[in-house]
């Protein structure tokens, strides 16, 4: 399964090998959810490459942290490209005091979670999504750390 999670960079230099333990990880996520995993590309790039990306595709003119395309043609199966920025992880770190590697899961746990049905425009729905944006950081730290 572990292989069908696929790490790319764009416009950046970041070393995914840092992120150790990440894949089977995700997988557990998405299997505690129900679904099943096909896919996903991680694309770690620039502000500006996400920001090019969010202009294009969702007509949003702001920078972003994270950007997730469902490519899933079933219900229940995961398949996506999620592109998520280097520079705003860096910058988050700092604006809530937390580590780079916390961020960097943070964020890649924020994009799977929108994959399993979980939204974040009302403040309950955002509520939630910390909670489990926690719940799944606290499962690495418990599990693949």
């Amino acid at each position: 399964m572990e292989d069908q999670i696929n790490f790319f960079t764009e416009e950046v230099d970041f070393n995914t090998e840092q992120i150790n333990n990440t894949k089977a990880w995700v997988n557990q996520v998405i299997e505690n959810e129900g679904f099943e995993l096909e896919e996903i590309n991680f694309i770690f790039c620039s502000d500006e490459y996400l920001h090019k990306i969010n202009v294009e595709y969702l007509d949003h003119d702001t920078y972003t942290d994270v950007i997730t395309f469902d490519n899933s043609d079933t219900a229940g199966f995961i398949e996506s490209d999620i592109f998520i920025s280097i520079e705003r992880i860096i910058e988050n770190a700092k604006t809530h005091e937390q580590s780079f590697d916390h961020e960097v899961k943070r964020v890649i746990i924020h994009g799977v979670l929108h994959l399993l049905g979980y939204k974040d425009k009302s403040e309950q729905e955002a509520s939630l999504m910390r909670t489990k944006e926690n719940e799944a950081i606290a499962l690495f730290e418990k599990s693949f750390a």
